[in-house]
């Protein structure tokens, strides 16, 4: 496998579906940039509950994601404006 890969949870889909085109289209933008530059970054992890999610902010919306490293996988399983982002689902 080449490169790191992006898929998104049925949750995830539903969010992004459920934006506006223009904030869909950042996040997406955002997320491309993510995986071609991840080898240089730093995930952010969360703690408490969230401790088994990274974070990836895109102006007012958090991106909640995992990371299979051995697969080079992420995976997006929630999208949500940061003041709700942290309340559980």
């Amino acid at each position: 496998m080449e490169g790191w890969q992006l898929e998104f949870s049925v949750d995830a889909d539903d969010d992004l579906a459920k934006l506006d085109k223009i904030v869909r289209q950042r996040i997406i933008e955002k997320l491309d940039w993510f995986l071609k530059n991840f080898d240089s970054l730093s995930p952010e992890s969360l703690a408490g509950e969230y401790r088994e999610f990274y974070k990836l902010r895109v102006g007012q919306w958090r991106v909640f994601y995992t990371v299979n490293w051995q697969n080079q996988m992420v995976t997006v399983h929630y999208i949500d404006p940061r003041d709700k982002a942290y309340r559980k689902r």
